[in-house]
């Protein structure tokens, strides 16, 4: 996913096949995570230590998506094609296997509802969505369905990176013209604005709404142009470029990693406690463009690029990997819930129960899309990228 789509590169780079490994699987073991932050079956302890080993791993696996888009930007920053031939090539690769299973998960609901499912095989599939009264009606699929120009539904709702990766590609050959001419010095000091930027999730829920010239008519505050997940290309392609002793990692790389974590799991628990709380409040120490993500973000980047894969067997894994890895995002979600399901019922411990079900689900995905890729050959693409 992400870097993932650029797999034909003709040289590998290892270490980012490492990179896009723990990416692919923190964002499965992330998504292991919903039955627990969005359970309600129990009460008294077992529902607090559910709740709290869901904060704890979430908080720890923020990095998922930041290291996705840190491998795009490495990979493909600055971009060397003409701009029709990127937009065809990158955005041709995800656009059927998004629009398939955006389809397939969306008609999914249904489905349950035809082969006599109730709420309590539906929560397994889709733990976070509230009202059940009209979720496994045709219609409702199809109204999802129509939607899939404007955005995600509930039922698909880890499809909004898909969104997000289309519009970095739209944005990459321009942004590229100045990346491949800029200074590293100028390079920092974009970041630098950027990590300004990471604040303001913050800034609108504690000091106001509105910031630095945004208003009722004005949403795009001054540092605009400066936020989001750009920066990330950027530094995904300013940090390929650059290393560190991995002395000097682990003595700055763990500081930060840990401070990060301590914001997000606390921050998480804080708002949690609160007697009503928003999506939005939810949400706010979760936020992947946030300084705390990025603390967490830069060291596991870094480590990344001090591993040595010297056994043939490991870098055929990881670069079939690399192949697997879109269809494997598409696939996932369905086996999420159900993998957790799975540990419930064997008993595991609840500590070990999200990354215990995230091994299941991930290797599944993986292997499905590995026979739909042997089966399919080159009408595989299609399905799953």
């Amino acid at each position: 996913m992400g870097g993932g789509i650029a797999a034909g590169e003709k040289s590998r780079i290892v270490w980012l096949d490492v990179v896009r490994f723990v990416a692919m699987f923190t964002v499965v073991c992330c998504h292991c995570t919903d039955p627990f932050n969005f359970y309600s079956g129990n009460s008294g302890d077992e529902l607090e230590q559910i709740r709290f080993w869901g904060a704890a791993w979430g908080a720890a696996l923020r990095p998922c998506v930041p290291l996705f888009v840190m491998i795009t930007g490495a990979l493909l920053l600055p971009v060397r094609e003409e701009t029709g031939p990127f937009y065809r090539k990158r955005i041709g690769r995800v656009f059927w296997p998004f629009l398939i299973w955006s389809v397939l998960y969306n008609l999914f609901p249904w489905l349950l509802g035809i082969l006599g499912a109730g709420p309590g095989v539906f929560r397994i599939f889709f733990p976070y969505v509230s009202d059940l009264s009209t979720a496994q009606d045709l219609s409702g699929a199809v109204r999802n369905i129509a939607g899939i120009p404007v955005n995600f539904s509930d039922f698909a709702v880890h499809m909004w990176y898909i969104y997000l990766l289309i519009g970095l590609y739209l944005f990459m050959p321009v942004f590229s013209a100045w990346v491949e001419k800029a200074s590293d010095k100028a390079k920092l000091l974009f970041l630098a604005i950027w990590a300004v930027t990471l604040f303001v999730p913050f800034m609108r829920e504690y000091l106001g709404r509105y910031i630095w010239g945004a208003c009722s008519w004005n949403e795009f505050n001054m540092l605009y142009n400066f936020a989001g997940f750009n920066g990330y290309l950027l530094l995904g392609h300013y940090l390929r470029n650059h290393d560190w002793p991995l002395k000097r990692i682990l003595a700055v790389g763990i500081p930060m990693f840990l401070v990060g974590y301590a914001v997000t799991f606390f921050g998480v628990r804080h708002v949690t406690a609160m007697p009503e709380y928003t999506a939005e409040q939810y949400e706010l120490f979760l936020y992947y463009c946030s300084p705390n993500v990025a603390l967490m973000t830069i060291p596991v980047f870094m480590l990344c690029k001090k591993v040595n894969v010297r056994s043939n067997t490991l870098r055929n894994l990881l670069a079939n990997l690399t192949l697997c890895g879109f269809g494997v995002y598409m696939v996932h979600y369905f086996l999420t819930g159900p993998s957790v399901a799975l540990m419930r019922s064997l008993g595991i411990p609840v500590w070990l129960q999200i990354p215990m079900a995230a091994v299941v689900a991930f290797a599944l995905s993986w292997l499905f899309v590995w026979l739909v890729r042997l089966l399919a050959r080159g009408k595989a693409r299609y399905i799953v990228g």
